[in-house]
């Protein structure tokens, strides 16, 4: 694995394949998408597995492939199955919206993908409908349960907390009752925009602490007669290379996760670079800072794709010092 300046030992890629999607988030995306680009200026597939296949030589083995919505890419069933064939990578994993998964789950499972993440910020239909424009929460769930029934283990769902969103947190945290999901709330990052996109408005003031959240929680399943979370040990935590702090509802299937990227971060474990589609190296979600390995991929001289690899991982810094905003929006970094 490599190790930073800081002595972090960093093993965890995360890969943006595409900065498309068929959502259009308000606080994501404009309506129209995000601006066209030429095909040559984002990876090719076989790009992407060229530089995995390096990383892994470095000490790198756990990836994660994001968007935009990454099963909007044609043949990503291809990458899924060369990255898991690859020596040295030992898990494959995905974060999508959920919709395309019944088309794709199956053949994304036997290609090689480990588990999935499943990004969901609303259970009220209407509500889901107007931040995603055109989304039916229907077929999320639809989703879900193809995740399921296909043999994805564990199967989490990613909900960002907005406190103007007045999310029914509680009802989240029943969907882990009698299925085995596995809920993370993720304190909202200002990333982007921090007005967001076409006047949604979130920002810093929308971060609810987890803290904060966990108390909520709590007070609401036990006015509902479902007693409080219960902190869970290491060994019953869903497999999974995050941060998040794992507490479960006594006899449920799953579990409920916190993720504190704000209130208590989490910097000092951080194990993890991203690279966007365009084949840009970030060693900082927070940070701008970007090292061009397209470019060196391009090239076709591998030890400059090592050298540019070290080069981020020198320059990771050792927390994101609470900056707000950033040049790209969360679609064109890799959610």
């Amino acid at each position: 694995m490599g190790i930073d300046q800081h002595g972090r030992a960093i093993d965890y890629l995360r890969i943006s394949v595409t900065d498309r999607c068929n959502l259009r988030c308000l606080y994501c995306m404009p309506e129209e998408g995000v601006a066209w680009k030429p095909h040559d200026a984002m990876l090719t597939l076989e790009e992407i597995a060229h530089f995995v296949a390096i990383a892994a030589d470095e000490g790198f083995s756990r990836i994660r492939l994001t968007g935009g919505e990454p099963l909007v890419r044609l043949n990503l069933v291809d990458l899924v199955r060369d990255i898991s064939q690859t020596p040295g990578i030992e898990r494959v994993a995905m974060t999508t919206n959920g919709i395309l998964l019944p088309k794709h789950a199956e053949a994304l499972r036997e290609a090689g993908l480990s588990r999935v993440n499943i990004s969901l910020d609303t259970l009220d239909p209407a509500q889901f409908a107007h931040i995603t424009r055109w989304g039916a929460i229907a077929d999320v769930f639809t989703g879900i349960d193809t995740a399921l029934n296909v043999g994805f283990d564990p199967v989490k769902i990613n909900a960002v907390v907005v406190r103007s969103l007045n999310q029914d947190f509680l009802a989240f945290v029943k969907l882990s009752l009698t299925r085995p999901l596995h809920v993370r709330f993720i304190e909202y990052m200002p990333v982007g925009d921090s007005q967001g996109t076409d006047g949604l408005g979130w920002n810093a003031t929308d971060t609810i602490p987890n803290e904060e959240l966990i108390d909520t929680i709590n007070e609401r399943a036990k006015a509902a007669g479902l007693g409080k979370l219960i902190p869970l040990n290491n060994a019953a935590k869903p497999e999974g290379w995050g941060p998040a702090q794992y507490y479960q509802l006594e006899g449920a299937q799953g579990t409920v996760g916190f993720i504190s990227a704000l209130s208590r971060h989490f910097c000092g474990e951080c194990n993890r670079l991203r690279m966007t589609a365009e084949g840009q190296l970030r060693p900082c979600l927070f940070s701008d800072l970007e090292f061009d390995v397209k470019g060196a991929l391009r090239s076709g001289d591998d030890d400059e794709v090592r050298r540019v690899l070290h080069e981020a991982l020198s320059t990771k810094p050792d927390e994101h010092h609470n900056q707000v905003g950033t040049t790209r929006l969360m679609s064109q970094i890799g959610g």
